[in-house]
């Protein structure tokens, strides 16, 4: 078990985290950061637990439209690939109506050179 310091809002947080996560909590806590500190730029230093809550909000809302956005990709994955298998079929049955006219034409063609070899 690892500990790693935090910054937010110029007071340091000690976290404990699994081996190997200090990265990705220090990138994670610069985000929160970020709208903490956009916050109290524009709404002043109202407090860190007010702050904290409100950056949280916020970040909480990002994640609720990414996830909305998630879904509906996902939706149109599932669309799509109904579409292509429904266009796959299509093709399949016209290569196989395609097959069919012309193992017809070149038994006609056939036809037609036998004709002539006999006359």
């Amino acid at each position: 078990m690892s500990q790693v310091s935090l910054e937010i809002n110029g007071r340091l947080y000690t976290v404990a985290c699994d081996d190997g996560e200090e990265a990705h909590l220090t990138e994670l806590a610069e985000y929160v950061n970020k709208h903490v500190v956009e916050l109290a730029g524009s709404i002043g230093q109202v407090g860190d637990s007010r702050l904290l809550l409100m950056a949280s909000l916020m970040v909480a809302d990002e994640l609720a439209e990414a996830l909305q956005r998630v879904g509906e990709l996902e939706d149109t994955i599932a669309t799509l690939k109904v579409s292509a298998q429904g266009a796959a079929a299509e093709a399949e049955d016209a290569g196989d109506v395609l097959a069919e006219v012309l193992d017809r034409a070149a038994a006609r063609v056939e036809e037609i050179a036998a004709h002539f070899n006999r006359a």
